[in-house]
């Protein structure tokens, strides 16, 4: 919202520079989120003119030489407008004058004739859009308006900053969606007013303008509302003899700070009142509604419409049209319709002044990608008083500006308006919850300024919420509140310590435990990466998930800032296949990324099989639908080539490698199984478990999805943080003492079935080995005609060790025996 000073200063002027207001506002309203100039940088060198005479030029047919008294010198200045003319009072630019382009402004030899200034046109000094003729300046041209129109006030040499807007600075203000009064002039002058003491001028709607056409209203015009539910209350008011022509000066001025265009006298009457009071106008031309018969109903699905934009639309059957008998004039809330637009042939007028449910303008809005000044002000709700208030200076205005005669009476067609709210104001509670005493009498004050209706009970209070305020207020806190922001927190509330037994803070051991597996995988060589959430629709193809896997049903964005951004992502892994390409792209020596983040899930356990990479672990607590996850991917090599040796490409084992060495690290039990993902490898692919329980995947990416992202080969895994810190037993360890007795290696070749995984041989030589083995390490795979078809051989290498003494041959041995029962248990057998 663009709030010109110049304007907020009518009615209220706090008598602060505008950067101590901005802070000011900032502070106690809303937030400013700039300052901006209008017209030139610096009111210096602009001055008002009396054109003296006006010649033709001798050498151009279009060129003027005007003598123009500015002061104490009359200046020759040559002109190209149609419209200057001996007698008229112009604004004029001296040599040395900065435009508001930045140029400086410098005598100039037009045609042999040295031009000493310039005659300024509208769109020269940025209040208006006309460039083709000069200001003419008259009492109407002032600043103020409502000036006298009767006799023209400046003197040659004036500055010009006396008659029109130069250099004046406009507040931009980012207006929270619950203060929508803070969306007009006024309304932030009622809060300059209320902060700041200044006087504010009466309120604009008090005057109405005095009826003088023939009949009443309802003779020119009738409306039937239709669905009252959706429109509380809509007026209407008749003018006749209007003359349609530009708005004076002042009038563009305005909308032209607040960064409105210009229009017409009427149309540009409803702009500014939608901008002075937040509550919007639409204008008919009466004329070219059949029998002045408007009707308020919903559309027809796919019923069509041109908006004045010039675009058609289309409507289901929820939107709500201000219609005629022949069809839709207009989509309510938003935008009129051409069929009924003020034209220059306009001559009667019909003003519509309505109040709309703002959430079905809100959802007809984001339907139709048609956004207004008045859907904004409509979607936020407005009370159906403030549309008489609207009225009644529209009206004032159209009579005084465009000539017309105002048709006694007011077509309103209402529902049940609401009752006015009241709250009560405990001064013991509101120092409770502000932390500082404000006094009663204060406090009141305070109110009474923001237009609140005020009775007193000893310290206590009850205000009447007015109706600008009447959704945003309703409860005790919500006085408090008013009270506190506008006594000033920064000036007032006392700075104090939170009162704890602790003021350190400190990790939870989940918390510490996320951190660590970070940096555990930083230190194997991985760069941490920080991705959005936000997902493209077409990820479950790119994926190939099948029908009926949770990650095929992604929640969706209901307000998306694009279609590529419409959706949360149910797994790290296409996050990380973006950034994958993103560098190798870049020709990134080396792609070992990991994340630490959530993915999100609109369903239940995988019916695909299974956990979807850590979102469901276990049967121990219910599925996770925000689930934390770490995931980590590989494309190309992970350790940077060395002299004398190619780096080899990462493939399921080095990945494998790296997650146990994590494993490892935060004391957690780390086990794979075989298990496919539709976006994984057939044959490279595992599912991993923590603690014996599910907890994610491991395996390298399919190479029809690898295509999809422009890489050679990627490997990865995602596992869930709470399996991994429910399974970590960094915390819980104990003291064992480090024995000085030797340890006794073997290594065992084992011949197995071809399909039994490794872990699972490892775990029967564990068994059977007993407290006195420490630990069997694979290390060589064998296949081949000495082991047999469908079978392979498997090398372990065993340490045995005893904390008191030494192991003879014979306890080695009785542990080889069980180790060789346990194998058969399971269908395998020492090779020989």
């Amino acid at each position: 919202m663009r709030i010109p000073y110049f304007w907020l200063r009518e009615h209220c002027d706090p008598d602060l520079t505008v950067d101590e207001l901005g802070e000011l506002l900032a502070l106690r309203t809303t937030e400013v989120e700039r300052i901006s100039y209008l017209g030139p940088p610096s009111t210096d060198g602009f001055v008002v003119g009396k054109v003296v005479s006006v010649e033709q030029h001798p050498d151009a047919d279009r060129l003027t030489v005007c003598e123009v008294q500015t002061g104490d010198a009359t200046r020759t200045i040559v002109c190209g407008a149609p419209n200057v003319a001996a007698g008229q009072t112009v604004p004029v630019a001296l040599p040395g004058a900065v435009m508001p382009g930045g140029e400086k402004l410098g005598r100039a030899e037009l045609r042999g004739v040295t031009s000493d200034g310039m005659i300024l046109s509208e769109a020269e000094l940025q209040i208006g859009d006309d460039a083709d003729g000069i200001i003419v300046l008259s009492a109407s041209s002032s600043s103020t308006p409502g000036a006298d129109r009767s006799v023209e006030v400046w003197a040659a040499g004036s500055p010009l900053a006396e008659v029109l807007p130069l250099a004046e600075p406009v507040l931009e203000l980012e207006v929270a969606s619950n203060r929508v009064d803070c969306l007009g002039v006024y309304g932030v002058a009622r809060e300059v007013h209320a902060f700041s003491g200044a006087p504010l001028a009466e309120a604009p709607w008090e005057d109405d303008a005095e009826a003088a056409g023939e009949g009443e209203a309802s003779d020119y015009a009738s409306v039937t509302v239709e669905v009252p539910e959706l429109c509380p209350r809509f007026t209407a008011r008749v003018f006749t003899e209007v003359t349609l022509g530009p708005s004076p000066l002042w009038l563009k001025a305005r909308l032209v700070a607040a960064g409105q265009r210009p229009i017409n006298n009427v149309v540009d009457i409803t702009n500014y009142v939608m901008l002075l009071t937040a509550q919007p106008l639409h204008a008919f031309d009466l004329d070219r509604v059949p029998d002045g018969e408007l009707i308020i109903r919903t559309a027809a699905d796919g019923e069509r419409m041109t908006t004045l934009d010039g675009v058609e639309r289309t409507f289901d059957a929820e939107a709500v049209l201000v219609c005629d008998r022949n069809g839709p004039s207009g989509i309510a809330g938003i935008m009129g319709g051409q069929v009924s637009e003020v034209s220059e042939s306009t001559t009667r007028v019909l003003l519509e002044v309505a109040t709309w449910n703002g959430v079905n303008i809100l959802r007809t809005s984001r339907k139709l990608g048609l956004r207004s000044e008045a859907s904004n002000r409509f979607e936020k709700q407005l009370h159906p008083e403030l549309a008489i208030r609207a009225q009644r200076i529209a009206s004032r205005l159209i009579v005084e500006l465009c000539g017309a005669r105002l048709v006694p009476g007011t077509i309103d067609a209402v529902s049940e308006l609401p009752p006015a709210r009241r709250a009560r104001m405990r001064a013991r509670r509101a120092e409770s919850l502000l932390g500082m005493r404000i006094e009663p009498e204060l406090c009141a004050t305070y109110l009474e300024r923001l237009g609140f209706g005020v009775d007193r009970d000893g310290d206590d209070l009850t205000a009447e919420v007015p109706f600008h305020r009447h959704y945003d207020v309703s409860r005790e806190v919500d006085l408090v509140e008013e009270v506190g922001r506008i006594h000033g927190y920064d000036e007032h509330l006392p700075a104090t310590l939170p009162q704890a037994r602790s003021q350190g803070g400190r990790l939870t051991h989940a918390q510490a435990l996320r951190r660590r597996a970070e940096d555990v995988m930083r230190d194997l060589g991985f760069d941490a990466v920080v991705n959005l959430s936000l997902a493209d629709p077409g990820l479950p193809e790119r994926l190939r998930l099948p029908e009926g896997d949770p990650r095929r049903a992604p929640i969706r964005v209901s307000n998306p800032l694009s279609l590529e951004q419409s959706e949360l992502r149910t797994t790290l892994l296409s996050s990380l296949l973006d950034a994958a390409r993103y560098n190798a792209a870049r020709d990134a020596e080396r792609i070992a990324l990991f994340e630490s983040g959530r993915a999100y899930l609109a369903k239940g356990k995988s019916e695909a099989g299974g956990v979807l990479g850590g979102e469901f672990a276990g049967e121990r607590k219910p599925p996770a639908f925000e689930p934390h996850c770490l995931a980590a991917l590989t494309s190309g090599p992970l350790a940077v080539p060395s002299w004398g040796a190619d780096a080899r490409p990462t493939d399921f084992f080095a990945l494998k490698g790296t997650l146990e060495a994590l494993a490892g690290q935060l004391g957690a039990q780390v086990a794979f199984e075989p298990g496919a993902q539709p976006f994984l490898h057939p044959g490279r692919a595992a599912r991993v478990l923590l603690g014996g329980l599910e907890a994610g995947w491991l395996g390298e990416i399919h190479p029809v999805v690898c295509r999809q992202w422009d890489l050679d080969s990627a490997v990865g895994f995602q596992i869930g943080l709470a399996e991994l810190v429910a399974a970590s037993t960094l915390g819980l360890e104990q003291y064992e003492d480090v024995t000085t007795y030797p340890a006794v290696h073997e290594d065992l070749a084992i011949v197995v079935d071809e399909g039994l995984p490794a872990a699972r041989v490892r775990e029967a030589v564990m068994e059977g080995g007993g407290e006195l083995l420490r630990s069997a390490v694979v290390f060589d795979l064998y296949r081949g005609k000495q082991v047999g078809e469908g079978r392979k051989s498997l090398a372990l290498r065993l340490e045995f060790r005893a904390p008191d003494r030494t192991l003879t041959d014979a306890e080695v041995a009785e542990r080889r025996e069980a180790i060789k029962a346990a194998l058969a248990e399971i269908g395998g057998s020492l090779r020989e």
